[in-house]
């Protein structure tokens, strides 16, 4: 009796074993918040010494017009106005998006409600393979093609918002369509056999019905999508101009976040002024990168409400 209570009393290999991959998926977390964490002090730290070891205004820097680290104004302050980047970003994110939105919605419903055969054979297959393209590739085609195309109709040099819309349009197409045709699959089937048997038509059902059921999901792919546009450097850097100036118009050279950030980090000396604003301008992609999290995960709350 006393082998077979100890027996009973031991812990067995099965519990051993979730055990251990509890522990182990426990120390992977941690790696991974510890890693996010020392992201944001060192990038935090980085950025922050241009207010407090420069002195630079925070409003100043957010506002000004004018980005030239190693010269002084007027004011006899150094001009590190990041306002002409800031508008650049957002419009070529905010346009990027808008174009990129109704072909990746109507390519989806095609994929997931009219020919879904189809598009799971064909649509499906050139959407993973627009996503593993790289974006130097990208931005080798816009240098080639999209700004001589831009220069012709639209006149100018041809770089500028204009074709870094186009280029940005193509790169996030697969993500958003991709999203968009997982959340109208997640659709419940007895949504559209409900509408269907009280008389509506097909495409009754997928526009009343379907996205409607399907929005939450689909802003969470477009802000997502916004999130990759923001934070694109390569590709954006080779077609948009890389003129810090506030653009006058979509054909007129302009400058983003990231196409500053990668062209001028290289050539600053580590705790200069030069190299400490362009560590702010990072802090800023990091804090909007965290604002379009915020906003993904609200959306997707409501969803879940819904």
């Amino acid at each position: 009796m006393d082998k077979i209570k100890e027996k009973l009393q031991q812990t067995s290999q099965a519990t051993r074993s979730e055990r251990r991959g509890r522990f182990i998926s426990f120390l992977a977390l941690i790696l991974i918040l510890v890693v996010v964490i020392a992201i944001f002090w060192f990038v935090a730290a980085k950025g922050l010494a241009t207010f407090f070891q420069n002195h630079i205004n925070v409003w100043d820097f957010l506002s000004g017009k004018t980005w030239d680290p190693s010269v002084k104004g007027a004011n006899g302050r150094p001009e590190v106005g990041a306002l002409p980047m800031i508008v650049g970003s957002f419009l070529i994110t905010l346009l990027s998006a808008l174009v990129a939105t109704p072909f990746a919605i109507g390519t989806a419903v095609f994929m997931n409600e009219i020919a879904p055969r189809n598009g799971a054979k064909i649509l499906q297959p050139v959407t993973e393979l627009l996503v593993g393209i790289p974006s130097v590739v990208y931005g080798f085609i816009g240098l080639s093609v999209v700004v001589p195309f831009v220069r012709h109709v639209f006149g100018g040099s041809g770089f500028g918002i204009l074709s870094g819309t186009f280029v940005l349009f193509v790169m996030i197409l697969p993500t958003v369509t991709s999203m968009t045709a997982d959340t109208l699959k997640s659709v419940p089937r007895y949504y559209r056999e409900a509408s269907l048997a009280l008389g509506a038509t097909r495409w009754q059902t997928i526009h009343k019905v379907v996205l409607r059921a399907a929005t939450p999901g689909i802003l969470t792919a477009i802000v997502f999508g916004m999130a990759r546009a923001f934070g694109e450097a390569l590709a954006v850097q080779m077609v948009v101009g890389n003129a810090t100036l506030l653009p006058h118009n979509l054909v007129s050279p302009s400058s983003t976040l990231t196409s500053v950030l990668t062209e001028g980090i290289g050539n600053t000396v580590m705790g200069s002024l030069q190299n400490n604003a362009l560590w702010s301008l990072a802090l800023v992609l990091l804090i909007m990168s965290l604002f379009f999290n915020v906003i993904i995960r609200i959306i997707g709350r409501k969803g879940e409400l819904r």
